[in-house]
């Protein structure tokens, strides 16, 4: 899924400077062009998420776990995890109704082309899904979510 959310990126690069570049050669850019444009924002967002999650790259501020001992920080840690799984199970599960809902009522996003909505929508599901599996990492496994450091580590 980040090889995806990579790929979509390279192509929003793409679209951009092809449509900047027909504007300035005084030509409309093709429709479609943005349209995808806009599909790959939403794609590269929600399937580049599990992996930030897996990376830890996802922003959360240390300001407090720092101050924190270390076994109250572990026991914290692992509670924003936690509460982070059930937030993201939630979420997958109204993505699936919403999905279900898209599928039922044979809903298009009607633009530049019909496009089928469920095919968006199924990134909800299957998105939280892999992050609550990620988060759920922070919860039962060896590597906290918060790494007791305050400021920037780069």
């Amino acid at each position: 899924m980040a090889l995806i959310a990579a790929a979509t990126l390279l192509w929003l690069m793409v679209s951009v400077v092809v449509s900047v570049g027909m504007r300035n050669l005084g030509v409309q850019p093709f429709a479609w062009l943005f349209t995808s444009a806009e599909y790959g924002l939403f794609y590269m967002t929600m399937l580049g998420a599990p992996w930030l999650v897996r990376e830890r790259g996802h922003v959360h501020i240390e300001l407090v776990t720092a101050a924190l001992p270390p076994p109250l920080r572990r026991a914290v840690s692992r509670m924003v995890a936690a509460g982070c799984v059930a937030v993201s199970l939630i979420l997958a599960w109204f993505g699936l109704e919403l999905f279900l809902t898209n599928i039922e009522r044979n809903d298009y996003d009607v633009r530049a082309y019909f496009y089928p909505r469920w095919m968006l929508t199924i990134t909800f599901p299957v998105a939280f899904c892999f992050m609550a599996v990620e988060f759920a990492r922070f919860v039962f496994g060896r590597t906290m979510m918060h790494s007791g450091e305050a400021g920037i580590h780069e």
